[in-house]
């Protein structure tokens, strides 16, 4: 188990990251789904053997508020089907924080219940907000539960351009399930849960 690192290099370098994601080129991404709520492409990650995914989609809502619901809080147990608990271990600043939350099994359990401890970490960028997270090897596993692994993942709000009261979400995921999964199951259930990530948050905000 390490220790906690010291918060604000790690946030300074994921932010640096995930906007160097922002920025790849589109001819770099390959369809994976598209429904009537988002589309989902996907490249090689360069951080381990799987994939990076992006996801995007406009949402009828102001910044703000869906950003609210996404990062660490009271919000995201409510819609976020996927997440069974969430703890926050420890904060650092209002906008920094180390989390550990635990995931449903998926595609009818042939992937099991997993548990995540990651530094989140939440800060403007552009007429918006990006919040972002990164796995830690922290805190002692629980049992009946294997620990995954978040390398950088993050999501910019940003207000749609001439139109205020919608907003352009843009999420960048790629997870490491670890343990003995079929790689193209681990695929399969990516993509569909994105697409369902935002229809579900889409009908939080409605509420």
């Amino acid at each position: 188990m390490d220790l906690l690192p010291d918060s604000a290099p790690l946030a300074t370098k994921l932010r640096n990251t995930l906007i160097q994601y922002h920025s790849i080129q589109d001819s770099e991404w390959r369809l994976a789904k598209r429904t009537k709520d988002a589309t989902v492409w996907r490249k090689p990650s360069e951080e381990f053997s799987g994939y990076l995914y992006k996801a995007q989609g406009v949402v009828e809502d102001v910044t703000n508020r869906i950003v609210d619901h996404i990062r660490p809080g009271p919000y995201r147990l409510d819609w976020d089907s996927l997440m069974t608990t969430m703890d926050i271990m420890e904060t650092f600043e209002e906008n920094c924080c180390v989390m550990r939350y635990t995931t449903a099994g998926q595609l009818w359990n042939i992937i099991a219940p997993r548990e995540f401890v990651d530094f989140s970490y939440t800060t403007t960028y552009k007429d918006g907000l990006l919040t972002c997270g990164i796995s830690l090897d922290y805190g002692e596993v629980r049992p009946n539960f294997v620990r995954g692994f978040n390398h950088p993942c993050g999501w910019f709000c940003v207000p749609l351009k001439g139109c205020p009261s919608h907003s352009l979400l843009t999420g960048y995921i790629q997870t490491e399930l670890r343990g003995m999964l079929p790689q193209s199951a681990v695929d399969t259930a990516m993509a569909s849960t994105l697409a369902n990530f935002y229809s579900d948050l889409k009908k939080a905000l409605k509420t």
